[in-house]
């Protein structure tokens, strides 16, 4: 391993102008902490490398900043002579010599991308590393986020949802405060709604009977079938025409994302006024065959 045999001069007795201007030289005033810059490593030290990035002294990386993750031997992460992107981290010492990060770079990066993914609602995957009585903590792409308890599709038994990879959304990002919050609720919610259209047949199963319509189960994304959506006749009872995990078919009638609702109706599968009251088991039986007609009444074809 290449190592430099000291990386400070020696004190002299002396300080003359001359002395003053040679060490004004050493400075590179166009490296400042902030600053994003290419360079190669040219040298390695036990606690470190010595980076090339164009001024008068080679930069230093320290091993800590050599990595996201805990690393003991750095040219693993950074062969010699191989261009790099660096962050710097610390300004320029006695020595005109300033200090970059690869891992701060990176993790900017990371920062950066989950800035652009928030903007354009993309989902993403996160793996649960703990939990408390709020929620789980989550690994994102190496920085550390949140999942509250309310925003987990798995709510009762969190600690069966260590070590697993979940589908998240971002809810709060602040590079500042080194903030970030995820929903797994809405992008389970995200990906249904894709997969999903008005006009649409669909199967679910009976959740809930209310008195303004029927709640129903599509894969895990619950949908309401309105009272006024179920028949073109009046509808006086509606226990008395559904049960609880009784299966049904209908169309999607309307979707609204960010509202998380799902709209169905059985009323244009009808071949007449009432059909569904009278005989629903024709009307499911029938309800592929009668799509089509279904579908351009909803969408006024």
């Amino acid at each position: 391993m290449e190592s430099k045999s000291t990386r400070s001069r020696p004190a002299e007795s002396s300080f003359s102008m001359e002395d003053f201007e040679k060490a004004l030289e050493q400075f590179d005033y166009q490296f400042q902490k902030g600053q994003i810059v290419s360079g190669k490593a040219v040298s390695y030290e036990t606690d470190g490398a010595f980076v090339d990035i164009g001024a008068k002294s080679p930069a230093f990386l320290p091993l800590q900043e050599a990595s996201l993750r805990r690393i003991t031997d750095i040219s693993l992460v950074l062969p010699l002579n191989e261009e790099r992107e660096f962050l710097i981290i610390k300004e320029q010492d006695a020595e005109g010599q300033v200090t970059v990060s690869l891992r701060q770079f990176e993790i900017k990066q990371v920062w950066d991308t989950l800035a652009e993914m928030q903007d354009s609602n993309q989902s993403l995957q996160v793996r649960v590393t703990g939990v408390n009585k709020g929620g789980v903590t989550v690994d994102v792409q190496g920085l550390r986020g949140f999942i509250p308890r309310s925003h987990l599709n798995e709510r009762d038994d969190l600690e069966s949802l260590k070590g697993t990879s979940l589908t998240a959304t971002i809810l709060e990002l602040d590079c500042d405060r080194g903030k970030l919050v995820l929903s797994n609720r809405l992008a389970t919610r995200s990906v249904a709604f894709s997969q999903l259209e008005i006009g649409q047949l669909v199967e679910g199963t009976v959740t809930g009977i209310k008195p303004f319509g029927v709640f129903v189960d599509l894969d895990g994304t619950s949908a309401l079938l309105h009272i006024n959506q179920i028949s073109k006749n009046y509808v006086e009872s509606l226990p008395a025409l559904f049960q609880v995990g009784q299966p049904i078919k209908a169309m999607i009638a309307d979707l609204d994302e960010g509202k998380g609702r799902i709209s169905l109706s059985t009323k244009v599968l009808e071949n007449f006024p009432g059909e569904m009251l009278e005989n629903m088991a024709d009307v499911m039986a029938e309800a592929e065959a009668r799509q089509g007609r279904a579908r351009k009444a909803l969408l006024g074809e």
